[in-house]
């Protein structure tokens, strides 16, 4: 009697959710571990444009749920097939897209090519500590050997690169902003933050003591006052702390009056220089929301040429 085996079929990827927060990737990749197997994936390689940095993540699970982007979304579902082939397989690979890639039908919009590693988790303690390292609000990186197929802790380079053999990838904690003001602005930028995923720490007026010990170097300062007695005491906090923007509302001739006080407090010009005022992106603006959006672009610019 002659018997025919079924043919195995492979889970079909679907995407579980769109964050492209690397906490959450690295959450999803250990939990999917914990329930099976999990992939991480690593964009390593850019050619010409493309829509995502160096490092960004993907994680796969082996029931084929993914999240994260490595492009703009235009090959996230062939990347996580890839992942459950090395899964089945027990190894990782190398996949390029676009550019100088096997998958003719594969185009990425932006006319370049990327490379994915691909790396199957065989244990967590890497990504764990990672994790450790963003809720003490420390940067960390995570080096990935293609040849040892095996992911280790290692000290944070200032962007994702190569290191001879080894890909490091970096990780930052998410950035804060501590919000001083009691005025309307100070209300919309708060909701605003909030839904950008930032940190934001309100601070009540007289509530300068602990101040000094939540600006870390991932820290905002956005001071929204309509009075420059009411801001002095945490704008001095914030020039000595290691906050990578300090913003003040007021004109220009406010600022020039903030200047000289300042100034005449010892405060050195390269200090001072510090503030941005009037602050925000683009003004002057008329109305709440838009200065929320000109204060938080500003924030996230400032932010990238810190921490490029």
């Amino acid at each position: 009697m002659h018997h025919t085996l079924a043919p195995i079929t492979a889970p079909i990827p679907v995407r579980a959710s769109s964050t492209d927060d690397p906490v959450e990737l690295l959450r999803f990749a250990i939990n999917a571990h914990g329930l099976g197997a999990a992939a991480l994936a690593t964009l390593v390689d850019i050619r010409g444009g493309a829509a995502r940095a160096l490092g960004a993540h993907m994680a796969v699970a082996a029931d084929g749920r993914f999240c994260g982007y490595v492009s703009g979304g235009c090959v996230e579902a062939a990347v996580a097939s890839e992942a459950l082939l090395a899964m089945a397989q027990g190894r990782d690979r190398t996949v390029k897209f676009g550019d100088g890639s096997p998958f003719f039908d594969i185009v990425l919009p932006c006319g370049g090519g990327i490379s994915v590693a691909i790396h199957v988790l065989k244990d967590v303690g890497a990504l764990r500590h990672v994790l450790d390292r963003l809720e003490r609000r420390q940067a960390a990186g995570l080096a990935y050997s293609p040849g040892q197929q095996a992911l280790k802790p290692v000290d944070p380079l200032p962007r994702a690169q190569w290191l001879e053999q080894d890909f490091v990838t970096v990780y930052r904690p998410r950035t804060r902003v501590v919000l001083s003001g009691q005025t309307i602005e100070a209300q919309a930028v708060a909701r605003l933050a909030e839904d950008s995923g930032y940190d934001v720490i309100a601070v009540a007026p007289g509530g300068v003591r602990p101040v000094a010990d939540i600006i870390d170097p991932f820290t905002a300062v956005v001071l929204l006052h309509h009075e420059l007695d009411a801001e002095a005491a945490i704008l001095e906090i914030a020039l000595r702390s290691p906050g990578f923007y300090i913003g003040a509302l007021g004109s220009t001739r406010t600022h020039r009056r903030r200047v000289e006080r300042l100034g005449a407090m010892a405060f050195r010009k390269d200090d001072i220089a510090r503030i941005k005022a009037p602050i925000g992106m683009f003004g002057p603006t008329r109305d709440a929301t838009s200065l929320a959006l000109s204060v938080l672009a500003d924030v996230a610019a400032a932010r990238l040429v810190a921490y490029a």
